[in-house]
């Protein structure tokens, strides 16, 4: 009998160590694997804290943006009691080639977006948007945005639509990837490739030429800027941002 519960004791504690092994080699949030690391990933976000981001236009960053939860999360009631408190947050370092992933959340009939190639220039470009190119961020059941073409969650922004409607329900994470390599720009949303378009040749000057940004002579020109995210007044909560130089 004692032989009996000795085995059985130590069979527990085996497989307790086992699950223990097993569950500290997961990937925490907000970082990387020694295989992410090896292939030149970046965090741009730690997590804890607004490090390697600002206001546009501004030396540090707005109170309406905060790290909290492991999160950066727009909180729209400190933007409403204090509207200069706001603003699109971008990143201090510029790109050009990358392999750009994240993570969102979106408030109910909440909106936000995901701009790049942004040229910080607050004098001359009053907003991001009238440089970067941005994949929409959208509660797509309850936002009116969604009841127009090219403004769904996953789109480029007034300019393609997704190949597919691939936003997750409102309050669960969405993961993105926006790749962009010598012109060659893709698109995921959740898994699903949403968009395939090739930059600054003549159709992607038609393109923008027949949208709202044809306002600004320089929208979509760059190729090198920051990333940034935007702030259009609703809740929304970013995660795991990383990134891979190309």
């Amino acid at each position: 009998m004692r032989t009996i519960i000795f085995l059985l004791f130590a069979g527990i504690i085996f497989n307790s160590c086992k699950s223990t092994k097993v569950t500290s080699m997961n990937t925490s949030e907000n970082s990387l694997s020694n295989k992410e690391k090896n292939n030149g990933w970046q965090l741009l976000f730690d997590g804890q804290t607004t490090q390697g981001w600002h206001t546009y236009g501004k030396q540090g960053i707005s109170k309406a943006w905060k790290a909290e939860n492991g999160t950066l999360h727009l909180d729209s009631l400190v933007k409403k009691t204090s509207p200069n408190e706001g603003g699109d947050i971008v990143t201090n370092e510029e790109f050009d080639n990358f392999d750009l992933k994240i993570e969102w959340k979106i408030s109910p009939k909440g909106n936000s977006g995901i701009i790049f190639f942004v040229k910080e220039d607050a004098v001359k470009y009053q907003q991001p948007y009238f440089t970067g190119p941005e994949m929409q961020v959208l509660d797509n059941t309850g936002h009116a945005d969604a009841q127009i073409y090219k403004h769904k969650a996953g789109d480029l922004y007034d300019l393609i639509p997704s190949t597919k409607e691939a936003q997750k329900p409102v309050g669960e994470w969405n993961h993105v990837e926006i790749i962009s390599n010598n012109g060659k720009l893709d698109f995921y949303l959740n898994g699903e490739h949403t968009i395939s378009t090739t930059m600054w040749d003549d159709n992607w000057r038609k393109m923008i030429a027949a949208s709202k940004f044809k306002a600004w002579p320089d929208f979509g020109t760059f190729k090198k800027g920051r990333i940034d995210l935007q702030d259009h007044g609703d809740d929304v909560w970013y995660r795991n941002i990383k990134i891979k130089k190309l």
